[in-house]
């Protein structure tokens, strides 16, 4: 029999088995998250990436909106595990983004700490102990972010930065995402003080919905230093009310309806004055 008869049979069982990780996934966002049904993240359509958490958990994203869009969001849930809220949200925004496709393309990766996420309890940390939003590879990282965890954080093992930056698969991930996609903004969604922070060059939203902008400054590793502040890729990062609950529905709406407006206001016409960028399609 020739070896091309295989071929459709091989394909076949590789999407299977993909729906099949996926749908597990939604068993266990399911069990875990406020505020999402099971219909709710299957219609999310998530795929596994190829980069796995320390504990071989898979790493979920979902692409969203024309491949061939100028404007690219990178949106991130679930950074810090116990911040079980961040990923819910992330979930909903999928929803929207599908139900009014507009001429962004959004690239999600709702849980990116899922052994924090699924630990019991819930941990901010990843399995090695590391806080990811401290161990991106931010300018002077040796020599400043032990500094500023002894003596600012006073060795708080909640916010250890690890030992080195990029030293865990799920900062990795991001970063690799960061350089494949090429995000024209970033979006990270946090909790529980409540407000709106930015970093980047352009002008902030000064509000998301009932969060209002307080840019609460930077400090090593993190996202927003090394995206916004560095890089001078704009980081937007939301913190929530609350990690264990998610905002009302339409609350969730309002601010997806508001990242949307500034969006059109501040960043689409720089974007739409540039040469189009191809990202990869492949996740890592």
């Amino acid at each position: 029999m020739h070896f091309c008869k295989f071929i459709p049979v091989f394909v076949a069982s590789i999407v299977i088995a993909t729906q099949a990780i996926a749908s597990g996934a939604c068993d266990d966002f399911y069990a875990r998250l406020p505020n999402v049904t099971r219909a709710l993240c299957e219609t999310a359509k998530l795929q596994p990436t190829t980069i796995r958490s320390v504990r071989g958990r898979p790493i979920y994203m979902r692409d969203t909106g024309p491949q061939d869009a100028r404007l690219r969001v990178l949106v991130i849930g679930g950074m810090h595990g116990d911040e079980l809220s961040s990923a819910s949200v992330a979930l909903h925004w999928i929803d929207l983004a599908q139900a009014v496709p507009g001429q962004t393309l959004w690239r999600f990766i709702p849980a990116l700490n899922p052994d924090g996420l699924f630990s019991r309890p819930s941990r901010r940390v990843n399995a090695n102990g590391v806080d990811l939003n401290r161990n991106f590879p931010t300018p002077n990282w040796e020599r400043d972010a032990a500094v500023y965890w002894e003596k600012r954080t006073r060795k708080d093992p909640r916010r250890w930065p690890g030992k080195k930056p990029l030293s865990e698969p799920e900062s990795k991930l991001l970063h690799e995402e960061m350089q494949r996609f090429k995000p024209h903004l970033i979006v990270s969604i946090h909790a529980p003080y409540g407000v709106l922070d930015f970093d980047g060059p352009i002008a902030p939203p000064s509000r998301l919905g009932r969060l209002y902008l307080d840019q609460v400054g930077i400090f090593p590793g993190s996202l927003g230093n090394y995206g916004g502040v560095h890089k001078g890729m704009p980081v937007v990062t939301i913190e929530l009310p609350s990690a264990l609950l998610t905002p009302r529905d339409v609350e969730i709406k309002r601010m997806w309806l508001d990242l949307q407006q500034w969006m059109g206001d501040t960043m689409a016409p720089s974007v739409m004055a540039q040469g189009p960028v191809s990202p990869s399609r492949k996740s890592p």
